[in-house]
């Protein structure tokens, strides 16, 4: 079994840090990676940390980690609720997955409460901040 994690991270995910802070804080991209980083490595575990704010590129990711990844954990942030190519990447490759949102999407606007993703993921972590990714590691490798 492959020792490594794809972290995919989604549109305006690179904002963190200064965008909307009230509602996704003040760590930055660069926090998330390091955290899930050194979570993984708590485990034996490697990341290999992507942002983009393009589907295609997210889909591009996902795919190349069929080849040497074990699993992926994927704040997809908007793609969460509009995606179904996304979704097919994530099933296609049949690499087990943690699906992460750092606010509570179902205390927001009534479009953030559908996920493509829910039904599909095999851990979820909703609304735990930054700390969340860490708690997403943990429990997707338990998972494998």
């Amino acid at each position: 079994m492959s020792r490594r994690i794809l972290l995919a991270n989604g549109p305006n995910l690179n904002l963190l840090g200064t965008r909307e802070p009230e509602v996704y804080g003040t760590a930055t991209l660069a926090d998330v990676e390091r955290i899930t980083a050194e979570t993984a490595a708590e485990f034996n575990f490697e990341v290999r940390a992507v942002q983009s704010n393009h589907e295609g590129v997210l889909i591009d990711a996902i795919h190349a980690a069929r080849e040497d990844c074990a699993a992926i954990v994927i704040n997809p942030g908007g793609l969460t609720h509009t995606s179904v190519v996304l979704r097919d990447a994530l099933t296609g490759v049949s690499l087990p997955f943690a699906e992460v949102h750092i606010s509570d999407v179902y205390a927001r606007e009534e479009f953030r409460h559908h996920s493509y993703l829910h039904d599909v993921a095999a851990v979820r972590v909703i609304g735990r901040g930054v700390d969340g990714y860490a708690d997403a590691v943990r429990e997707l490798v338990a998972h494998l």
